[in-house]
């Protein structure tokens, strides 16, 4: 029998996987609250291929007379800026800027791997019927105007028509794809679209203002991202489909989701699937609140559920549930470079008596503990420093170099708390104008740390000024944070979340 977690939790603690199933921590059966059902997804039945690799793309309801209309920004947006080969598709058929629009899918000349749609709703059942008459490998439906606007029965029907022929498709209502330097199907210019660098972390989303808001702050904090995906009122393909693929997937080494709402007996599936992933699973949830909830369904059309007890069971199932946007970031960024994790001992380093304490505060609300250094791990760190600041420097714990320290100073002291069992974790706030502190500062700590195996989490401030810096840091894998706040939080992901 599988068991569920009990409901009085003690807030923020997690479990390890290896207790999943133990009858001493999971008192209720997991049906019990989430419903039985045994369904491990519909990815291992489709091939999901076109959709995340496409090398041909039909866009399908390009306008001849509107330039602006969504289907014509894919359609320019993937002929100018990627290398895919894509064939615009309109039944009046003409010229676009001299290429030839198709009248339907069936007189393309090559197989399309993928076809975005991008039409009015009322069309879309019949152009998803042709591509499946034509052998297109699966589709993403832009197109509004289905469930989340009580039209289910077209929206049933679409995914009766595609389950019938494993057609897999995204949507509808929605973004989209965007794969970095692969293709892209928002409807957004690309000018104004702002895309993080290629790097390890999925994204999932319900709602495609949110992807892109988190794209935004993923490109601020430096952070690359393999895949982003935005499924709307996600009619076939789910979040279990894509957690299935995502675990697989080489280029993904996190996975995190934005969440509305499940179905009745989905969500026991999603809590089990994640997990036993072997890669992290961060889950941001909306419609926390009655409120919230009555939002979330006007929206995708989903069902918020009972938001407490979804959040006790990601407790204590060891998945990482953000609060808020700036969490997830912080979490996505930190995960990214570790997969261990901490008790949550965490020792400070910093230049600015003021910042330790802010961080020691924002440490403890966490649930972090910031202990006391021992006399003789004290003793070996003054006799490492320079004489300028050895009888000045604060070393309880945080460690107060003061502002006259130099790059030596914070390698010293590195290494010796990377190697100490008071701590194990280092949190480091460098404030760049202190002028002892140079550009190679971030490098050779991570070096230290990357040495003796202890994380490290970084907080700089984000300014192109000390980009050199930051990216000594970032290069090495080593996450840091614009804001104290985010670089606690970074510590607190390997807190919750269990070894993969």
């Amino acid at each position: 029998m599988e068991y569920l977690v009990s409901i009085y939790v003690k807030k923020g603690y997690s479990t390890p996987y290896n207790r999943v199933n133990n009858p001493e921590y999971f008192k209720y059966p997991v049906w019990s609250l989430f419903g039985q059902q045994d369904n491990p997804g519909q990815e291992e039945r489709l091939n999901f291929r076109p959709l995340f690799r496409p090398k041909t793309i039909a866009v399908v309801g390009v306008s001849l007379t509107n330039d602006r209309h969504p289907a014509n920004v894919i359609y320019n947006k993937l002929h100018l800026r990627y290398p895919v080969k894509v064939y615009p598709v309109n039944p009046k058929g003409g010229k676009i800027q001299r290429d030839t629009v198709y009248p339907n899918i069936a007189e393309i000349p090559v197989k399309i791997d993928l076809a975005v749609i991008a039409a009015r709703s009322k069309y879309a059942l019949d152009i998803l019927s042709d591509c499946i008459k034509n052998n297109v490998g699966g589709g993403v439906v832009i197109s509004g105007g289905f469930a989340e606007t009580g039209n289910h029965e077209l929206q049933d029907k679409m995914v009766a028509a595609a389950r019938e022929a494993s057609f897999p498709f995204i949507g509808p209502n929605c973004l989209g794809i965007y794969s970095p330097a692969l293709f892209d199907t928002f409807f957004l210019p690309g000018e104004r679209l702002v895309r993080p660098q290629t790097g390890k972390i999925a994204i999932v989303s319900q709602s495609g203002g949110v992807l892109v808001d988190l794209m935004v702050k993923f490109a601020e904090q430096g952070i690359g991202i393999s895949l982003a995906l935005s499924i709307g009122n996600k009619a076939m393909i789910r979040e279990l489909d894509l957690l299935n693929y995502l675990r697989k997937d080489p280029r993904t080494d996190v996975i995190a989701f934005y969440v509305e709402g499940f179905e009745k007996n989905e969500g026991h599936d999603f809590v089990q699937a994640a997990a036993r992933s072997s890669k992290p699973v961060i889950v941001l949830k909306a419609g926390k609140s009655e409120e919230g909830g009555r939002a979330v369904s006007s929206h995708t059309a989903s069902l918020a559920g009972d938001y407490k007890v979804f959040s006790e069971v990601l407790a204590q199932y060891g998945i990482v549930e953000a609060r808020n946007e700036f969490e997830l970031v912080s979490f996505c960024e930190s995960l990214s470079c570790y997969r261990k994790t901490i008790e949550g001992k965490i020792g400070i380093i910093t230049v600015s008596g003021g910042h330790g304490a802010l961080s020691v505060d924002a440490c403890v609300a966490q649930g972090l503990t910031v202990p006391v250094l021992f006399s003789d791990t004290r003793d070996k760190i003054k006799e490492k420093l320079s004489s300028s600041i050895k009888n000045i420097a604060s070393l309880r714990n945080p460690i107060d170099l003061t502002g006259s320290a130099t790059d030596d100073d914070f390698v010293a002291v590195a290494k010796i708390l990377s190697q100490v069992m008071e701590v194990d974790c280092l949190l480091l706030l460098l404030l760049p104008y202190s002028p002892g502190i140079t550009a190679d500062l971030g490098a050779r700590l991570s070096y230290v740390c990357q040495r003796e195996g202890k994380p490290l989490v970084a907080y700089v401030p984000h300014v192109e000024k000390y980009r050199m810096l930051i990216e000594g840091f970032q290069l090495n894998h080593v996450p840091v944070s614009a804001s104290i706040e985010g670089a606690v939080l970074m510590a607190e992901a390997m807190r919750r979340c269990q070894p993969c």
